[in-house]
């Protein structure tokens, strides 16, 4: 297999991906398999929503992309929550930003 791309998705792009290819009737191998099993048991929004969702929190300026997967991610409900997200980045923000994003997420849930 030849890496063509790399870069960080969402839990529900991955399942998205993963899904398309197991109807195409390719040939996953077992960490994708155990990858899709995982990701379904787990699934928070759908791929169509994290999408949305990245391109509203995109509009942070100090988020970056990790961040904003993590959170797309975890949906946090809180402020606890979102500090577990951004782990030591969490200060970055001003109470604003933070709230900001509780309203997004709270908009795609």
């Amino acid at each position: 297999m030849e890496i063509i791309k790399e870069e960080i998705i969402s839990n529900a792009e991955a399942l998205e991906i993963l899904s398309k290819a197991e109807k195409e009737k390719k040939e996953l191998n077992f960490l994708q398999k155990k990858s899709l099993e995982i990701l379904k048991k787990f699934k928070k929004i759908s791929a169509e929503k994290a999408k949305k969702m990245f391109e509203e929190l995109s509009k942070i300026e100090k988020l970056r992309t990790s961040h904003i997967v993590s959170i797309i991610n975890l949906m946090p409900e809180d402020l606890d929550d979102l500090r577990v997200a951004l782990h030591k980045d969490y200060n970055l923000l001003d109470e604003n930003e933070k709230n900001k994003i509780l309203e997004i997420v709270k908009k795609f849930a």
